[in-house]
């Protein structure tokens, strides 16, 4: 008997047909009308409220488990001129999302095919992360591991405005090489995407490609993403929404890499560059559901928990995933097993293994300005308003 499965349009797909069902994935994801919001009506009222209220001129949202997308809508239009309503398959730039989607999903593949080992130091893969090693720097430079990296403890500062000086991936990965650390390995938190410039290339080192052709061959091709890419055609910019005005010049940066320092990194980097859908990305969470119950063909479940177990220093990061901590943007409601991340640009993803169920937020926050903070406040509300409306409805996310 054929085992059967349910796409993400409600239809079944048969063994003969899971041949072209990554394909169907993505191209029926991308044909989700804009009203499925009566099946939750919590989560549809804090989003029409959101877009009223001015938190951003338009969003797209999907949720779903490790079979199927359950929920997905449109709210609201591209700006606040109204010139293009929003469509579930509108394309966003990702921001920090590219953190987890992009390079942190690479290095998990790379982890699995034996090619990475966190555990190492940095230097072994970007030997001239090293610096002077007879200096004190140097030596803590040589200490600093790949895990120390994507838990954000490597002793690199936050954020650097590389943007006013350099010119192009080449000069921008120098600079972030050569940014001195501001604290011993280990010895604290601090966020920063200076460690993810550093990331995408250690990647790249280890898998012998450019990060981006990584990103397509070990990830995006194998889930059927194919709205997911760096620097968009501009057959594409209809579909993106803008961000934010271009400082010093006419109109809104559009189609083109929010994050000015993976602008000037040619939309190349490890902590910004991507554009993708929330079809797309239900497509990767629904696949890091499985790999939680040893049911993925591209994540075993051994690097599933290693890439999001607390860290012992700090019980809210996993590598290069953040961990729940009862609140945030995760919500009160998602168990403290939901790994996820958020995106400056108002995008955020949440994936709860204990109840199988991911949301995905993706906007324009930025639009027309980053001073907009009422993102914060709806991506919790959203998370909270997605497990009362399952509940209410017999959906029984929980397993």
């Amino acid at each position: 008997m054929l085992r059967e499965r349910v796409n993400p349009k409600g239809t079944m797909l048969n063994s003969n047909q899971r041949r072209t069902g990554v394909f169907l994935f993505s191209l029926l994801g991308a044909m989700i009308p804009a009203a499925h919001g009566a099946d939750f009506p919590r989560a549809t009222e804090v989003l029409e409220r959101a877009v009223a209220d001015g938190a951003f001129p338009g969003c797209t949202v999907v949720a779903g488990n490790d079979e199927a997308i359950l929920w997905s809508a449109g709210f609201g239009h591209f700006d606040y001129e109204g010139t293009r309503p929003v469509h579930p398959a509108t394309i966003y730039d990702l921001a920090s999302l590219t953190k987890v989607a992009g390079t942190t999903a690479v290095l998990m593949r790379l982890v699995a095919d034996g090619k990475l080992d966190v555990g190492e130091p940095v230097v072994r893969y970007l030997p001239e992360f090293a610096g002077d090693p007879d200096g004190e720097d140097g030596a803590h430079r040589k200490a600093v591991t790949v895990a120390d990296l994507l838990r954000h403890r490597g002793g690199l500062t936050s954020w650097r405005p590389f943007f006013r000086t350099v010119d192009g991936y080449s000069e921008l990965l120098d600079a972030a090489i050569a940014t001195q650390l501001e604290a011993s390995p280990g010895e604290r938190y601090r966020y920063t995407d200076v460690g993810f410039i550093l990331m995408g290339e250690i990647a790249a080192r280890a898998g012998g490609k450019p990060l981006p052709e990584l990103e397509r061959e070990l990830v995006f091709d194998p889930l059927g993403m194919t709205d997911t890419l760096r620097n968009p055609p501009a057959s594409l910019h209809a579909r993106i929404p803008p961000t934010e005005q271009w400082a010093g010049r006419d109109g809104f940066v559009h189609g083109v890499v929010h994050d000015e320092n993976a602008r000037a990194g040619e939309g190349l980097t490890g902590h910004a560059g991507l554009f993708s859908s929330a079809p797309d990305l239900a497509s990767l969470a629904g696949e890091l559901l499985r790999a939680g119950n040893g049911g993925s063909r591209l994540f075993p479940e051994a690097v599933m928990d290693q890439f999001t177990g607390r860290c012992p220093e700090d019980f809210n990061r996993g590598l290069g995933w953040g961990l729940s901590s009862g609140g945030g943007s995760a919500g009160a409601l998602l168990s403290r097993a939901s790994f996820g991340h958020t995106g400056f640009t108002g995008t955020s993803i949440w994936i709860d293994p204990e109840q199988n169920l991911y949301v995905i937020l993706l906007s324009n926050r930025v639009h027309p300005t980053r001073d907009n903070q009422k993102i914060g406040r709806v991506r919790a509300e959203l998370a909270d308003a997605v497990v009362r409306d399952l509940g209410e409805s017999g959906g029984q996310p929980v397993r």
